[in-house]
């Protein structure tokens, strides 16, 4: 869909607040915030700012100053991440990960999911990472009962902010051919789109509000490989979709509407922490949503 049109179908601004209507009267209306962020790529100091792109952009101390100034304006307030916090400065080459997963504990960090990158020290040094991370690690379509990380990962989780439930999943890229093979030994890879219509099956039982996947499959490909987008137009019933691994920086997110109607949001913010998602819903009394802003916030 145009985005000029999905601005027009949604009244959906990046700065200017909609208004929905009637049911935004006192007492009637609910606000929620997700903020996301994807591929970090181990950066925990700005890009350094030496003429190179995105210099002086990005880093953990100025990202959880900007997280904490929103926890103080809004009640109800999702941190999410869609995978590939490992590789890419010497940081993880010294310290393995643990202070990437120590910093996003104290940012308080609601979940995130698992990116191919995140596997870059293999099954035994993601397992050593994980008591550091004070968060849950949401993937559905890795099955790890062939090595030591059978049991570490749950396939989702129901958060409850304010009356709303809010149901999140996760969805991994399949390793072969992005991982050396005896790094994720004993992994097995299971087709998402039948394990994302189990999940939104098994969130729409429980009643969510809401229902997010947090998916590192990529943006959008050339070609059958299982995209963002094949996941909107095929799964019925996700509402939004925080996106990774392609590095994709959007201005906006993107709306896909599949052959039964249903309309699904996708968004990415790109790498290395440059940039923060942050999408505000606003629900009425019986729970109907609609998005009163969206924009990428610049981390400088």
């Amino acid at each position: 869909m145009d985005r000029r049109i999905f601005l027009k179908k949604s009244a959906f601004t990046a700065a200017a607040p909609f208004v929905p209507g009637a049911f935004l009267a006192h007492g009637n209306k609910v606000h929620l915030t997700i903020l996301h962020t994807n591929d970090m790529h181990s950066r925990i100091e700005p890009i350094p700012d030496d003429g190179r792109r995105y210099a002086g952009m990005g880093g953990m101390a100025g990202r959880a100053a900007l997280i904490s100034r929103i926890r103080a304006e809004e009640e109800n307030v999702l941190l999410l991440d869609a995978g590939d916090v490992f590789q890419g400065t010497p940081y993880f080459n010294f310290f393995g990960g643990e202070l990437e997963f120590k910093l996003m504990s104290e940012m308080k960090y609601d979940a995130a999911t698992l990116g191919n990158h995140d596997f870059d020290n293999g099954i035994a040094g993601l397992y050593k990472m994980l008591p550091h991370a004070r968060f849950p690690f949401l993937c559905a379509n890795y099955d790890f009962s062939g090595n030591v990380l059978k049991g570490r990962f749950q396939p989702f989780q129901i958060f409850r902010k304010g009356p709303l439930k809010i149901g999140v999943f996760g969805l991994g890229i399949e390793l072969k051919g992005l991982v050396n093979e005896k790094l994720f030994k004993g992994t097995k890879y299971n087709d998402p789109i039948a394990i994302a219509k189990e999940m939104v099956q098994e969130l729409e039982l429980k009643k969510c509000d809401l229902i997010v996947c947090l998916s590192h499959l990529g943006y959008k490909y050339n070609g059958k490989k299982v995209s963002d987008h094949t996941l909107a137009e095929k799964v019925n019933g996700i509402d939004l979709i925080i996106g990774g691994h392609t590095h994709t920086f959007l201005d906006m997110p993107v709306l896909r509407k599949n052959k039964d109607g249903h309309e699904t949001i996708i968004n990415q913010v790109g790498w290395a922490g440059i940039k923060l998602g942050r999408i505000d819903y606003v629900f009425d009394r019986k729970k109907s949503k609609v998005i009163k802003k969206s924009e990428p916030i610049s981390i400088s």
